[in-house]
């Protein structure tokens, strides 16, 4: 087959997360921009709009012309949600609707409230045959087409498995206007002799460069286009991942089949574009197919001893028995994240990748030809949350459901579709005995503190308020502001009738969480009770050190704890208690006590010694280390305290230290 080859693009290299469009869809609504996409001045305008309300980062205006708007629009055209240009020689605009204002597709749309009604809306335009063929008078949906394809390779191999190669060489490079078996019959001879190749990057490349001699583009084209398409595809809920490829879903097989029954039209382009703005019909909206793929389902339920009940719903319409199917998918959905979850604890290698790709700001990791892991510059955020939700999977021994944990959206490949919404913390990690909230973020600007410090408080007082055990938070950045950081050292909250909290949140790193991480898989070590345990350690100074300084504490402890999970081998700790400011003590003779001061030694001072006030902390010129134990004057040096003033009910009196805080005779409450 050496026709000339032109790639089909069911989305754009500009706009490659087709989960981001319902979001600025939403924007476009809202603007004074719908009916008037067009021109200069209006795109401009509208790209300006996108990036004052946070969905695009047009960075320091480096696109100036508008390109930015033109791809968001390109895209709510072709899926149908606002009335696409039509060309004279077709028909009066007028006709069809107004150019660029939103479509009752597009009514539709906006309304879809959950991923898998935003996925039948994508499956509704991409079933549209809306893609010319060569012959100028038929079209194609490269959907329909390309399960055509992976239909034909399962009735002849068993499997509808496309891999990445195989699309980019012989998926989005064909249409209807090929013969279907020659291109089945060119996918299997490719696998026959890659499979027989001693590497597979040279073999690959090699391909590319013979299939490219009948394209007049890059080259690079056909894997990058592949992606993207690959991409789009997915969002309709009929296909998922299966390595780097493609495989039908399956509990959309019956529907997949019924799509594949047409893969090019006659009907002319002004009617294909009236089936797409009024939402084309589905195979499902017929009652038998519908009743069909509900039967299919509930085989495969059976078959894999999954608990269901549908009998309360009536099944006489397809509306009706699409209800039924989709509260079935969802118990299969669910069934299915609990099973992935399961399996966190194998994966724990991939999910620190995913960590140091996020440490860098995105990026790709290629294992091998077939098997890769990336995260988009553009959705670090998604891709931070699901990567620490994967990680508390990891770790188990939670007693709420994987689903219940998270409060972002995944896909059917259990990918992220987008970050969770506010009003609630992150990830709720509960336990028998406590429960372990995770607020994440990639923001590592002097702005951190003011967007994060007020509602991780929050959410994480509201949970000490619902839970009846411990709760601590654990605030994960790639980089934590001192700011910040002095905000959770003093965790001070005033929930409802002014009840005075104190929080228990620590700042970590991203970095030095994945070391933590690391570490406890490393020593097979891998217990929530690991994780608590760091996070109260590493508060036991927060009362005594400055912000840069517990910052320090923290990286030490996190260091020290990672080296003891992953050897076993235990720290020698300090058996003398860091002492607070105003801490309540009790001596085995004197009874309750509190501290009110110290006595310190300071070489260079002339008096060599020095009391000092520490009721409620020291003063400004003078600072303690995280060893409790050593000061820092700012006119005298160093110095060390050896003495705490207790005062008691009947006597004011100093207490040796460490030695009267060690040797069981005084207790610090």
């Amino acid at each position: 087959m050496n026709k000339q080859i032109d790639i089909w693009l069911v989305g754009n290299t500009g706009l490659r997360n087709p989960n981001r469009i319902q979001d600025g869809f939403k924007v476009f609504a809202g603007s004074p921009y719908v009916g008037n996409l067009h021109g200069k001045e209006n795109e401009i305008g509208f790209m300006n709009y996108l990036n004052e309300k946070g969905i695009i980062q047009n960075e320091d205006g480096k696109d100036e012309s508008g390109s930015h708007a033109r791809k968001w629009r390109l895209m709510f055209a072709k899926n149908g949600f606002i009335y696409p240009q039509v060309k004279k020689k077709d028909e009066i605009q007028e006709d069809l609707g107004l150019l660029d204002d939103i479509t009752p597709f597009g009514r539709s749309f906006l309304k879809a409230d959950t991923y898998p009604a935003v996925q039948e809306c994508y499956l509704r335009a991409m079933s549209v045959e809306q893609f010319a063929l060569p012959d100028g008078i038929h079209y194609f949906s490269p959907l329909r087409w390309l399960l055509a394809i992976m239909l034909e390779l399962e009735k002849r191999t068993g499997t509808s498995e496309l891999s990445r190669i195989e699309f980019a060489l012989w998926g989005h490079t064909t249409n209807p206007s090929y013969n279907l078996s020659e291109v089945v019959d060119s996918i299997l001879d490719l696998r026959k002799r890659r499979a027989a190749a001693p590497a597979k990057r040279p073999f690959d490349k090699k391909e590319i460069a013979e299939r490219g001699k009948n394209y007049d583009k890059k080259a690079d084209n056909f894997l990058d286009y592949s992606d993207m398409n690959m991409r789009y595809l997915r969002i309709s809920g009929v296909l998922q991942r299966k390595g780097r490829g493609l495989i039908i879903v399956p509990t959309k097989h019956v529907l997949a089949e019924q799509l594949a029954k047409s893969t090019a039209s006659d009907t002319p382009i002004t009617e294909q574009y009236k089936l797409l703005c009024n939402g084309a019909p589905l195979p499902t909206d017929n009652v038998e197919v519908a009743k069909s793929l509900l039967d299919d389902l509930i085989k495969q339920m059976k078959e894999r001893h999954i608990a269901f009940d549908i009998s309360d719903l009536p099944l006489t319409t397809p509306a009706e028995i699409n209800i039924a199917r989709q509260r079935l998918e969802n118990i299969l959905a669910q069934t299915d994240e609990i099973q992935y979850a399961n399996d966190q604890c194998n994966q724990w290698q991939e999910i620190a990748d995913y960590m140091s790709l996020l440490i860098k700001g995105g990026g790709k990791l290629v294992y091998d030809e077939d098997n890769a892991i990336e995260v988009p510059k553009d959705e670090t955020p998604a891709y931070l949350e699901w990567t620490l939700w994967r990680a508390a999977l990891a770790v188990d021994h939670m007693i709420n459901k994987p689903y219940e944990v998270r409060g972002f959206k995944l896909d059917s490949d259990f990918m992220p579709v987008s970050a969770a919404g506010g009003g609630k913390g992150d990830l709720y990690c509960e336990f028998d005995d406590f429960t372990i909230l995770t607020e994440v973020t990639m923001s590592i600007s002097s702005r951190q503190e003011a967007m994060e410090g007020e509602p991780v408080r929050r959410h994480v007082s509201d949970a000490v308020l619902k839970y009846e055990k411990p709760v601590y938070g654990m605030f994960i950045a790639v980089r934590i502001d001192t700011n910040t950081a002095e905000t959770f050292r003093h965790g001070i909250w005033y929930a409802k009738g002014d009840m005075k909290q104190r929080l228990d949140i620590v700042p970590l790193t991203l970095e030095q969480f994945r070391k933590y991480f690391v570490a406890m898989f490393e020593g097979n070590q891998a217990k929530p009770e690991h994780l608590r345990d760091l996070i109260l350690e590493c508060e036991t100074k927060r009362d005594i050190l400055d912000a840069p300084d517990w910052k320090q504490h923290i990286n030490t402890v996190v260091a020290e704890r990672a080296q003891e999970v992953r050897t076993g081998i235990k720290r020698t700790v300090a058996t003398a208690p860091i002492v607070h400011p105003g801490a309540m003590v009790r001596h085995v003779a004197f009874g309750v006590g509190q501290i009110v001061g110290l006595i310190a030694s300071f070489p260079s001072c002339q008096t060599k010694t020095m009391e000092l006030p520490y009721l409620r902390g020291l003063p400004d010129e003078v600072f303690m280390e995280s060893d409790g134990k050593t000061l820092n004057h700012e006119r005298f040096g160093k110095g060390s305290v050896y003495a705490y003033i207790v005062v008691f009910n009947r006597w004011i009196m100093p207490m040796s230290y460490p030695s009267s805080f060690s040797d069981k005779s005084l207790f610090i409450e």
